[in-house]
């Protein structure tokens, strides 16, 4: 079987060869489901932007992706649609023109939202997207006033307890909340008839969590003089300035796709019109992040570039590929370390810029992931070259200021995690608000700071972050995970991390996980996991394997195995023979930014770790010679 695996090494290798682009990088789609193409649909009619191939070619991929039963599903396996994507695809096919409401098609989706009780039960993006553009008022679903945006750091409640990612796509909300503002269409369908009856309140509404939490930020805007006119315009004047201090490159805000569409509606919320300049190139910046898909166009939540160049060349590096392209690779991975301070200075003042960031364009917001990649990527040419060895030191350093106060590492800041977050009234706000630390970036900052820094395991970073680990196992041996699909890749990511600290597979942590992974592996020898998993906040199978989860699965049973189990046997013998195969389960998607709402799958995925998970098997097969 080595020399099958070491076939598969060469086809995967000859195809990144291909496809990697003349500056070193990896470009492979950051594909999610259709809200981003409804959403884009939805601005460029509110700009009045003449785009109709762009709105054709978006439209195409929406409509391709409706069930019979008329609605849009998040995952292939999702029993039933989703109501929040469901409406902004009606609303998005009818802003283009593509369908009449009479339609087969849109009567199936009208039956679907109104059967799940319309738009009063649509999740807060959805409403907000829909009051902007006049289908909705402002009402009491998001009354977080403008001016708590000045409440300062010491107050108990203030926006810089909230995650990075919280707060650009907040703020923007904040601003057209408090102008009241929203665009008409021209020639907008009516979408009156799905809202139903109105008269129960929201949940959060009736919480006397959320009402404690709401009039205690209200005593504080209070405290400042009272909420004067002259408040609220220092308020309007302190959001503007943060989303212009924070624009990229391409025009877009921290170069995602949700915060620069909320951006222009609250720039035009405070007097920018719609043709202004800062507006015309945030689309313009939107739109270069559309890419091509099998279904017309997608529009990209975001890039990907930095990612997938970082995991692809350790991949290459792990299999000995010593072809130029990794030195390619490597130069680009360099050129986009950050040099800029970013948000994440506010709880890591004494740090200094050293990270990187996800996208091509990302100068501002490091991430903890993308960081320890990129060093793992440039570790054997930082032994030799002193252009990567002082990339690498401040990349170093700045991964480990950034560990949390419990131990572990979050994904963009330290320490924003704030206590209230359950009691916010926003669906999932964990996933919007807080920046806490999980199972995946702290088990691959050990596994990184131990098997490429050399730090000692009894490194008191280490240990602090092995006691994160060891506290939040589950009682099956698992863990849950923030950006994947979603037990394995935390189990992975927390054995492969433990492994390299030092913790062999006669440890109880690791006897354990060890076992949970055997007992869910599918008889033809693969994993698979639902996405409904991250629902469930407990692991269900997919009932079929992958690509991407089998390859996690046999790379974490081989970080901790002396040698090649049946278990691995069988998975490795799954990879080989399905490297080549296309069906749903190529597409399903194997991450997650939010749960039950937005599911990504990373083109990368099936090159990257299938290639890592086969060349920890030759490694391992070497000393056993009929492996």
């Amino acid at each position: 079987m080595k020399r099958e695996a070491e076939k598969e090494l060469l086809y995967l290798t000859e195809k990144l060869k291909k496809e990697q682009l003349p500056n070193g990088s990896w470009s492979y789609m950051f594909e999610t489901g259709i809200k981003t193409d409804c959403f884009m649909i939805v601005l460029l009619k509110a700009l009045q932007l003449d785009k109709p191939d762009l709105i054709k070619r978006l439209a195409a991929r929406i409509a391709s992706r409706q069930d019979r039963g008329g609605s849009w599903r998040l995952f292939h396996d999702q029993e039933e649609g989703d109501l929040s994507t469901t409406i902004e695809a009606y609303y998005a096919l009818l802003l283009a023109g593509i369908y009449k409401e009479a339609s087969p098609q849109m009567q199936a989706a009208k039956r679907y939202m109104i059967e799940k009780g319309g738009i009063k039960r649509a999740g807060l993006f959805t409403r907000i997207m829909l009051t902007l553009t006049s289908q909705d008022e402002w009402p009491s679903f998001f009354s977080v006033p403008i001016e708590a945006i000045l409440l300062p750091k010491h107050f108990p409640v203030n926006m810089y307890d909230l995650s990075i990612y919280g707060r650009a796509n907040l703020i923007p909300i904040l601003t057209a909340s408090a102008k009241r503002f929203r665009v008409v269409i021209p020639n907008a369908p009516d979408l009156t008839g799905l809202y139903g009856a109105r008269s129960e309140p929201p949940d959060y509404e009736r919480s006397e969590e959320w009402r404690g939490l709401y009039g205690f930020l209200m005593s504080g805007v209070q405290s400042m003089t009272g909420g004067t006119p002259r408040l609220r315009e220092a308020a309007l004047k302190k959001a503007e300035n943060y989303i212009l201090h924070r624009l990229e490159s391409d025009g877009t805000l921290y170069s995602y796709f949700s915060c620069t569409f909320l951006m222009i509606f609250a720039l035009m919320a405070i007097g920018y019109d719609r043709n202004h300049p800062v507006i015309q190139k945030a689309v313009s910046g939107l739109i270069s992040m559309a890419a091509p898909a099998s279904e017309g166009l997608h529009m990209q939540y975001t890039t990907a570039h930095v990612w997938n160049t970082s995991l692809l060349s350790y991949a290459l590096q792990e299999a000995g590929i010593k072809d130029g392209m990794v030195g390619k690779a490597n130069q680009y991975i360099i050129s986009r370390q950050h040099h800029l301070y970013g948000d994440w200075v506010i709880h890591n003042p004494d740090a200094n810029p050293g990270g990187w960031g996800f996208s091509d364009i990302n100068t501002l917001n490091p991430d903890i992931d993308d960081t320890s990649a990129s060093l793992r990527a440039i570790h054997a040419e930082a032994q030799i070259h002193p252009e990567r060895r002082e990339a690498w030191n401040r990349g170093l350093q700045w991964l480990l200021s950034m560990q949390n106060g419990d131990g572990g590492w979050a994904s963009f800041e330290r320490n924003a995690s704030p206590p209230y977050v359950h009691f916010v009234p926003i669906e999932k706000a964990e996933f919007i608000i807080s920046d806490a630390s999980s199972a995946d970036l702290t088990g691959r900052t050990i596994e990184f700071l131990c098997g490429f820094a050399k730090l000692n395991p009894e490194n008191s970073a280490i240990q602090k972050g092995i006691r994160w680990l060891l506290k939040h196992q589950e009682s099956n041996g698992s863990w849950n995970s923030r950006w994947g699909i979603c037990y394995i890749y935390g189990t992975w990511s927390a054995m492969t991390g433990l492994s390299a600290a030092g913790y062999s597979e006669d440890s109880e942590v690791i006897r354990r996980s060890k076992k949970w992974l055997e007992q869910i592996q599918n008889p033809d020898g693969g994993w698979g996991e639902s996405c409904k998993s991250d629902l469930y906040n407990q692991y269900v199978p997919l009932g079929t394997s992958t690509l991407t989860q089998t390859a996690w699965a046999v790379d974490a049973l081989l970080s901790c195995s002396r040698k090649v189990t049946p278990a691995i046997h069988k998975g490795i013998r799954y990879l080989i023979e399905h490297m080549r195969k296309s069906d749903w389960t190529s597409d399903y998607p194997k991450g997650q930014g939010f749960a039950g709402q937005f599911y990504i799958h990373y083109h990368s995925y099936d090159l990257v770790y299938p290639m890592l998970a086969l060349s920890a098997y030759l490694k391992k097969a070497n000393d056993q010679p009929h492996a």
